[in-house]
């Protein structure tokens, strides 16, 4: 299971890299793959119930300072495939290769 993530402290200011930041921390010492990028932080587990206690303490991270918090998530629920992250990417850049 893939799933993308953007968690955002509201009510403290314009500059939120240092809430992000604590989000961010949890993901990556959960050990499960991940990428962050300007938007969105990714991170692919075997279960829901891994996956999701890592965004949930990564939400509470920033919970723990911020008077209200703002969470999307996007899931790619698919049984079975490991290292999704990176094949999906790889398939997209051998379909651009071809052109």
């Amino acid at each position: 299971m893939i799933v993308a993530f953007s968690v955002s402290p509201l009510g403290v200011g314009e500059d939120v890299g240092e809430y992000v930041a604590d989000a961010v921390r949890v993901v990556r010492e959960s050990g499960l793959p991940n990428r962050t990028d300007a938007m969105f932080t990714t991170i692919e587990g075997e279960s829901w119930d891994e996956v999701m206690d890592v965004v949930k303490r990564a939400v509470a991270a920033v919970e723990a300072r911020a008077p209200r918090v703002s969470l999307v998530l996007k899931a790619d629920i698919r049984p079975g495939v490991t290292d999704g992250m990176t094949s999906k990417v790889a398939t997209v850049e051998r379909h651009l290769a071809v052109e």
